[in-house]
């Protein structure tokens, strides 16, 4: 398969559906135009990975995306030579594939990764530019459309689970969070396909839920579950149910906070 084949299937055909909060859509835009690799920070389901997403179909360039865990490891990244059909084969990593093709390799929740499997993207973050690969003794130079983003959840940070500053200084870092109650609205009702009333109701419940963050609950209602809830609405489920089951029970298992949500549901349904 041709270069210009896999290039295609790694582009973002559709535009997904994207409300800018601030300036980092021409950020984003400018940092894609000057080479520069992009951070992005926030809190879980406020919109991340849709923003990358959406500045991939703008920019038109390939989106290559790697969700990141403990066990990822440089090779992971990288590459690796592989025993196939009687024979040994050399595959592609995201991250190499990403710099072949010109296009955008998006590391999601970064901290998950371990350091030292980081190191391979350090080259590629600076002015150097350039992905060494040691297996086949050969190093990769990206071209002008590569774009190194990651991401990460600071509410989620630990002296264990953090990115090191020789890691962070590399990237310029847009802050993210959930939108302001008219942008959540307007979300909300397009994504679930529910009226602006509707949506503005759970809006609502997801602002005093997310006040609960300081008395036990370890994370906000993200924007993604008010849309999972407001499609089971849409789809005929009630608003009870469909907030417990898309809201309340993905966040806690405590009985208490529980019943405290379900009282804030109550309330404006």
């Amino acid at each position: 398969m041709t270069s210009k084949k896999v290039r295609t299937q790694y582009l973002v055909k559709d535009e997904p559906y994207y409300v800018p909060t601030s300036s980092e859509v021409e950020l984003f835009e400018q940092a894609a135009n000057q080479k520069i690799p992009a951070l992005l920070k926030g809190p879980t389901g406020c919109g991340k990975t849709r923003f990358v997403s959406h500045m991939a179909w703008k920019l038109k360039r390939p989106l290559i995306t790697v969700a990141c865990h403990e066990d990822l490891t440089a090779s992971d990244l990288v590459g690796r030579y592989l025993f196939r059909d009687g024979e040994t084969v050399w595959v592609d990593g995201p991250l190499t594939l990403a710099v072949k093709l010109g296009g955008i390799c998006y590391l999601d929740e970064v901290v998950e990764a371990r350091n030292d499997s980081l190191v391979v993207i350090h080259p590629l973050a600076d002015d150097r530019r350039i992905l060494p690969v040691e297996k086949r003794n050969e190093v990769l130079h990206a071209g002008d459309d590569f774009m190194l983003v990651v991401s990460y959840n600071p509410a989620y940070q630990s002296v264990l689970k953090d990115l090191k500053q020789s890691t962070r200084q590399r990237f310029i870092a847009l802050s993210f969070d959930y939108p302001t109650r008219e942008v959540e609205t307007e979300v909300v009702a397009h994504e679930a396909g529910v009226e602006l009333d509707i949506a503005s109701r759970l809006v609502r419940v997801a602002a005093k839920v997310r006040k609960l963050k300081n008395h036990g609950l370890e994370e906000g209602v993200s924007t993604r579950l008010l849309i999972y809830a407001g499609r089971l609405m849409a789809s005929g489920v009630d608003a009870g149910p469909a907030c417990e089951a898309a809201i309340v029970q993905p966040l806690t298992d405590d009985a208490d906070l529980q019943r405290s949500m379900l009282e804030v549901v109550r309330d404006f349904f």
